[in-house]
């Protein structure tokens, strides 16, 4: 593989790695925020509203991540 292709795979995996932390960062950051714990809410009582929100919470996050890092 020479050095042509080796960047932008270099790029696309350290651009991706960068994306989830940025995720992780901002769930963490939003369940430090609510009173309640939303995974324990998603998962042992089966909230659906509070699972549609996260959903929503997380595609909009990686949206933006996306754009921003796209340009």
């Amino acid at each position: 593989m020479d050095i042509l292709t080796a960047k932008p795979i270099l790029n696309s995996v350290i651009f991706s790695l960068l994306g989830i932390a940025i995720l992780l960062v901002t769930y963490f950051i939003i369940e430090k925020l609510t009173p309640e714990n939303t995974w324990k809410e998603i998962v042992q009582k089966n909230n659906v509203a509070i699972a549609i929100v996260f959903g929503a919470f997380i595609i909009g996050i990686s949206m933006i991540i996306s754009a921003a890092i796209h340009g």
